[in-house]
């Protein structure tokens, strides 16, 4: 057996998907209102689940499988 460390932020795609939304559409981001920042974030979102390779990119940096 070998211990594996409480969490590994390398072997989550999801960390790799909000790093990509806060280098683009959240960075520098100065919203006046939630709804602002709500709006952003789903814009990113919306363009990140747009791309599958982009997904795919984020599943292969992992080493990890489906």
């Amino acid at each position: 057996m070998e211990q594996l460390p409480g969490y590994a932020h390398d072997l989550n795609p999801v960390e790799l998907i909000w790093g990509n939304l806060k280098a683009s559409e959240l960075a520098n981001l100065c919203p006046d209102t939630i709804e602002e920042a709500s709006a952003a974030a789903d814009a990113g979102l919306q363009r990140i689940g747009g791309d599958a390779q982009l997904c795919w990119a984020f599943l292969r940096h992992t080493g990890l499988s489906l």
